[in-house]
């Protein structure tokens, strides 16, 4: 276990008595703004399910792979990232900017360190816009307002949802959410998502003890889904080859890990 980092930042609703999923991902992935209890869950969780650090890591490098992808081959200019998690290494406004500097990215989260070291680190080119709202992916609708400040509309926009949905335990009410969210947007618009499945052809069963033993000791609860309710979410739009498949299998590239049980797929509305 690595030796424990006191993040900066961070309002009165902070709490570092129990782990947090933003903070936690953050160490599995090898970075420094977590705190003890934070190492010491992810710790215990990846004991349980060994590679569960293999999924952070596959998570991100489809989201680099992604953002690229929609950037160099769709032309996609604007972004809205639903559930950022901490700042790492290309983010999605690095990315997309560093191929279309005039790329506008919205963020989202609700977690407050989060939101501290995003207003640090999340800053764009002075051609684009970089912006990062506090809200919740329960209120779809507040989010589309606020970041109607940054985007466009009335364009199409590249919806990012990875590792999110899971976080909302009713299926429905996810189903619900992402359909919402995708109504607002226009033709020619897509939604990038990534999600946790215990199916055991990607070998998920593992996740089902470690996302109990989650739920009972870090905040928020997660849940996992099976091929057809993650395939849902995409209810109205047309997946893109290679469909839903592993993350890491989503276009791999030459480096790219082993199958992992996370779900990733892109669809466009049509």
């Amino acid at each position: 276990m690595s030796e424990s980092h006191t993040p900066s930042g961070g309002p009165a609703r902070l709490n570092t008595g129990v782990a947090h999923n933003a903070r936690v991902w953050n160490y599995w992935i090898g970075g420094k703004d977590n705190y003890a209890v934070d190492q010491q869950v992810g710790e215990q969780v990846a004991g349980m399910f060994p590679i569960i650090r293999e999924i952070a890591r596959a998570d991100r490098w489809f989201l680099q792979r992604a953002v690229r992808f929609l950037t160099e081959e769709r032309g996609v200019r604007q972004f809205l990232d639903i559930g950022t998690g901490l700042p790492t290494a290309d983010n999605t406004h690095g990315i997309a900017q560093r191929i279309a500097p005039e790329s506008r990215i919205v963020y989202v989260d609700n977690d407050p360190i989060v939101l501290a070291h995003a207003r640090t680190l999340l800053t764009g080119t002075d051609q684009g816009g970089t912006d990062y709202i506090d809200a919740d992916v329960h209120d779809p609708e507040a989010i589309l307002e606020r970041a109607a400040g940054t985007l466009d509309f009335t364009e199409p926009v590249a919806v990012m949802m990875l590792g999110i949905l899971n976080f909302v335990l009713d299926t429905e009410a996810a189903r619900d959410i992402a359909r919402r969210i995708m109504a607002t947007v226009p033709s020619g618009s897509f939604l990038v998502l990534t999600h946790p499945t215990f199916d055991a052809e990607l070998g998920g069963e593992g996740q089902i003890p470690a996302m109990k033993f989650w739920n009972e000791n870090a905040t928020p609860p997660i849940t996992a889904r099976g091929g057809a309710d993650v395939a849902s979410f995409f209810e109205g739009l047309d997946l893109l080859e290679p469909g839903l498949v592993s993350c890491s299998r989503w276009r791999p590239e030459a480096d790219s890990p082993a199958v992992v049980p996370q779900f990733g797929a892109i669809a466009v509305k049509p």
